[in-house]
């Protein structure tokens, strides 16, 4: 049998290989007749490489002004390692794109992750109520926009970021089933939960389209049953490679 040079890539092997041990754990434990009690963990960016596993985007892609950047920071003695979600909303309107009448927007989102031997990879959040995000607000709003299977492409299912205490560390639970389909910014109907078998990418964007600097920490993103929302250190960590 002839292997094609994709089949036999070392990434491509080892993303298998994380699979097959991650669906045989969930086989030996019989996750699947039971709520898990351990956190699914999305994104981490404890890890410096997680940053290089997202994508930016702003309104500069169709000729804006805003800037946005996603950097790693490192822990110290007053916060945890994270990622800084930051840059500057400007809604200025490119005066060479008259089609061009809104801007004012940044985000990013963890990239599409990689197939294996078992095809396409894809998070199955079905056994989990919350979606947890640690993060530091800078008081501005936020949305969580998760991407899933659908069946039109584009739609993107989003929540508003409740922060409470801006310039602090705070874990914030959002129900899986509170989130709102939308597609390219406006709520869409008839309205259809996110296909939670299917999710294949998670992130958060700037929208209140206020001009000036914006700075959100994010620590870690995961899925869990703990309705207290405390910080969890274990859990299953997703390959993006």
């Amino acid at each position: 049998m002839l292997y094609t040079r994709p089949l036999m890539a070392p990434g491509f092997a080892r993303r298998s290989l994380d699979e097959f041990k991650r669906l045989s754990r969930i086989a030996i434990n019989l996750e699947g007749l039971h709520v898990p009690t351990v956190p699914f963990v999305l994104a981490n960016f404890t890890n410096p490489d997680m940053t290089s596993m997202c994508k930016t985007m702003c309104d500069k892609e169709i000729g804006g002004f805003s800037e946005v950047h996603l950097d790693h920071v490192s822990a110290n003695e007053a916060e945890p390692a994270h990622a800084r979600f930051h840059g500057t909303i400007s809604t200025r309107l490119p005066a060479n794109r008259p089609k061009v009448q809104r801007t004012g927007f940044a985000a990013w989102r963890t990239l599409d992750r990689k197939s294996t031997i078992f095809g396409k990879s894809l998070w199955d959040i079905d056994p989990y109520t919350f979606l947890a995000l640690r993060v530091k607000s800078d008081g501005r709003k936020y949305f969580v926009n998760v991407q899933s299977e659908s069946i039109v492409h584009t739609d993107i299912h989003q929540h508003r970021l409740y922060a409470k205490r801006s310039g602090e560390w705070e874990t914030i639970l959002i129900k899986w089933n509170d989130f709102v389909r939308t597609n390219h910014g406006a709520v869409v109907e008839p309205q259809s939960e996110i296909l939670r078998q299917k999710v294949r990418t998670i992130g958060i964007g700037s929208t209140d389209r206020v001009p000036g600097p914006f700075d959100l920490g994010i620590s870690r993103i995961w899925a869990t049953n703990n309705s207290e929302g405390a910080v969890e250190n274990e859990g299953n960590e997703i390959d993006f490679g």
